[in-house]
């Protein structure tokens, strides 16, 4: 059974939150039965104008070198708990098909499976203009985990972010994966100068 840690943010988690977390949580979990895997969850009250009392539920998973995480909102924390189990349960289906089903194919013979598209076929370099914004509203810091860019690209699903810094397992460089508005994913890579100064 995977160890949940329960922590919360402006709110007093209360023996009936955890349980609750406990049961929802666990459930969602047993999609499939891998190790190691740790899992945190954190509830929280998240205070602004627009509405005072919002509460969320974010759950954040670790399973083997990737990171699954949910956040869900609602007015009613238990509806948020629900919620982030359901969103949790479609992620770890996710994981599995795309990363643990594929590796258990990659050890099957070859032979009658067709071929998988080049991940480069998908990726169109393109820049990225700055946003006209000079009003600095968060700073985080991030460890760089060597990986290809098909493994960068099942992270930024799992993740459900719209891009993702990576250091390329083959190049040692720091690369961008995004999702295009148009469809697709882009990357970003760094320009390298060659040694007689010309790019």
């Amino acid at each position: 059974m995977v160890d949940i840690r329960i922590s919360g943010r402006r709110v007093t988690v209360t023996d009936a939150m955890r349980e609750r977390v406990q049961s929802k949580i666990s459930e969602a979990l047993k999609v499939f039965d891998i190790k190691p895997m740790s899992c945190d969850v954190v509830l929280r009250v998240d205070k602004n104008r627009s509405n005072p009392d919002r509460r969320a539920c974010e759950v954040t998973v670790h399973v083997r070198d990737y990171v699954v995480r949910v956040v869900s909102e609602s007015d009613d924390m238990y509806a948020a708990i629900d919620d982030a189990a359901d969103k949790l349960t479609r992620q770890m289906r996710k994981f599995k098909t795309r990363v643990v089903d594929r590796r258990q194919r990659a050890t099957r013979p070859q032979s009658d499976v067709p071929p998988v598209k080049d991940l480069s076929e998908l990726l169109e370099p393109e820049y990225i203009p700055p946003v006209d914004d000079d009003l600095l509203v968060r700073e985080k810091y991030i460890e760089l985990t060597p990986m290809t860019e098909e493994q960068a690209l099942v992270q930024t699903d799992l993740l459900g972010h719209d891009f993702y810094v990576f250091q390329n397992k083959e190049t040692g460089l720091v690369n961008v994966i995004y999702h295009r508005k148009n469809g697709g994913y882009g990357i970003i890579k760094p320009k390298i100068a060659s040694k007689d100064g010309e790019a």
